[in-house]
């Protein structure tokens, strides 16, 4: 019968407890840091505690004690963006949202740029923001549904569910404000008819549309919404979200564009443009050479030897003789 001796049983549980220790401390380690570019919101998570907010640790921390069975929450601290884009191709893909929008004359054109943002680090405004964002989930692209601290796709997958909608309707409002010429001028070529053959001011009014200023102007209106957006984006952004959880915010309007339709019909206007411009320089020179040719019978009914000059001079070279009748001749060397 095997026998154990004191000193073997309780090294053999010394080693249990150690492994027992181990493990546990990996499972619920107390320590956390956080890179360079993330900021951690820690909430309780033992056993015996509560599921409150703990503490935050800042980005770059070294080796923080964050509690037993703490769980953190990281959150980007740099600075990030959201995409606006007016190709449906490229909406399939999160934190990228296909904007198109209504202009007052009811055209709905896209519109393309970029948002740049930051969360708002102070630890008072992370805490209240973990509390009412970070403690549910949203829905991805893929179906699943994510927290927003569960790395970028969770991140993305509240931009696009929270955020979103307010980019959405502050482009709406703004975009709403232009005729759709007034953004881009050459809509003007298929409202009303503008561009139609018969229309005996046609061409004064293509010209219009792509005469320096109107371009100009266009620019100018763009700028306008441009500047609107940066104006009121931040403020309606926190409004909706209830703090001030977003700063730094700025938006770069890249590029307002139109829907295949329109831009069909807009190129078909261009080329029918083209073909009356044509017709009407061809219209204008015969004009003139009637004109010409009227000017030139009169000076050689006054004199009637200059025509016979002008007639010698456009005798091509290779005729040796030339013989109009009544008795005068022309015979070359």
């Amino acid at each position: 019968m095997p026998t154990f001796s004191p000193f073997r049983t309780g090294a053999y549980a010394a080693l249990a407890v150690l492994v027992v220790v181990g493990v546990t401390l990996l499972i619920a380690s107390p320590f956390d840091r956080t890179a360079g570019g993330e900021v951690a919101v820690v909430r309780n998570g033992g056993p015996l505690d509560n599921r409150q907010f703990r503490q935050v640790i800042l980005p770059g921390s070294g080796l923080t004690y964050s509690g037993m069975f703490s769980e953190s929450h990281k959150y980007p601290a740099q600075q990030r963006f959201y995409t606006i884009t007016s190709d449906s191709k490229r909406g399939d893909r999160a934190g990228v949202d296909v904007e198109q929008d209504p202009t007052a004359d009811g055209v709905e054109i896209g519109v393309e740029g970029t948002i740049y943002f930051n969360l708002n680090i102070d630890q008072a405004a992370l805490h209240q923001f973990d509390d009412k964002y970070g403690t549910r989930k949203y829905l991805g692209l893929d179906g699943q549904y994510r927290y927003a601290w569960d790395g970028e796709d969770g991140w993305n997958s509240f931009l696009d569910t929270i955020v979103r909608p307010v980019i959405s309707n502050d482009l709406r409002q703004q975009v709403g404000d232009f005729q759709c010429a007034e953004l881009q001028a050459s809509c003007a070529l298929v409202q009303a008819g503008a561009i139609a053959a018969s229309n005996a001011n046609s061409s004064a009014t293509a010209a219009a549309v792509f005469n320096g200023s109107t371009g100009k102007q266009n620019n100018v209106n763009i700028q306008k919404i441009q500047a609107s957006i940066n104006s009121s984006l931040e403020d309606d952004l926190n409004t909706t979200l209830g703090g001030r959880f977003i700063t730094n915010v700025r938006f770069n309007l890249a590029k307002i564009t139109l829907p295949t339709k329109v831009q069909a019909a807009i190129e078909e206007a261009q080329a029918e443009f083209a073909g009356v411009s044509k017709s009407q320089a061809r219209v204008a020179q015969a004009k003139a050479d009637a004109l010409a040719n009227e000017q030139r019978q009169k000076g050689y009914q006054q004199c009637p030897a200059c025509a016979t000059i002008d007639t010698l001079k456009a005798i091509p070279p290779s005729v040796t003789t030339f013989a109009p009748g009544a008795g005068f001749a022309v015979t070359s060397k």
